[in-house]
């Protein structure tokens, strides 16, 4: 069942720039340099992003030195996958059994 909390999450990851950025740390950690030199996105306007996605807990950061890298935290990604996977094995259940609600 899809909760407020997974609900918003989509919210968070569904903005473009925001997947890109997700989708660049799952390959690697990678420091605000290394995310605007790869998105092309000003520095304060990634800065937002990130933000909201540490916020949201997609990410955590990990200070080094005078940088400071972002890393994913997979198990988020993998909790909303399964809950998107419940939902589908329910819909798939659904069209199996042609269940619908009597008008």
């Amino acid at each position: 069942m899809m909760t407020s909390a997974d609900t918003e999450l989509i919210r968070v990851i569904a903005d473009p720039l925001r997947l890109r950025i997700v989708t660049l740390l799952a390959h690697e950690t990678l420091c605000t340099t290394h995310l605007v030199r790869e998105t092309g996105a000003r520095q304060t306007n990634l800065s937002n992003h990130l933000r909201v996605l540490r916020e949201a807990g997609v990410v955590e950061t990990e200070p080094c030195g005078r940088f400071t890298y972002y890393k994913l935290r997979p198990e988020v990604i993998e909790a909303l996958a399964a809950t998107l996977g419940e939902l589908a094995e329910t819909a798939r259940t659904t069209v199996e059994t042609h269940r619908k609600r009597a008008c």
